[in-house]
């Protein structure tokens, strides 16, 4: 099975959440610019292998690579959970601090 099928993602993004303890607010600001870094380097690898996988479907005739598509969306759920963290829709950190799933 896929891992990238609908009842899976949902699961990551918004599951259920471990119990963490809240940071100070200096604390959060910290992990919010350190994040905030983060999120424009994934932006970048994400344009990277936007590039990369559209070469490889336009020489395979139409076949996308597998591991470029999981690696993606493993990316943009890594985005999502980031987010979610900036905007303190969630007080658990992406990874490093927790698990990437």
């Amino acid at each position: 099975m896929a891992r990238n099928d609908d009842e899976n993602l949902e699961g990551r993004l918004s599951g259920e959440q471990p119990e963490t303890e809240q940071d100070s607010i200096l604390e959060r600001l910290l992990y919010v610019v350190l994040i905030a870094v983060m999120l424009s380097l994934a932006n970048t690898v994400l344009t990277a292998i936007t590039v990369v996988q559209f070469i490889v479907i336009a020489v395979s005739k139409g076949e996308p690579n597998e591991r470029l598509a999981d690696f993606g969306t493993d990316l943009g759920i890594w985005m999502a959970k980031a987010a979610r963290y900036q905007s303190a829709a969630s007080d658990v950190k992406p990874w490093p601090w927790t698990d990437l799933d």
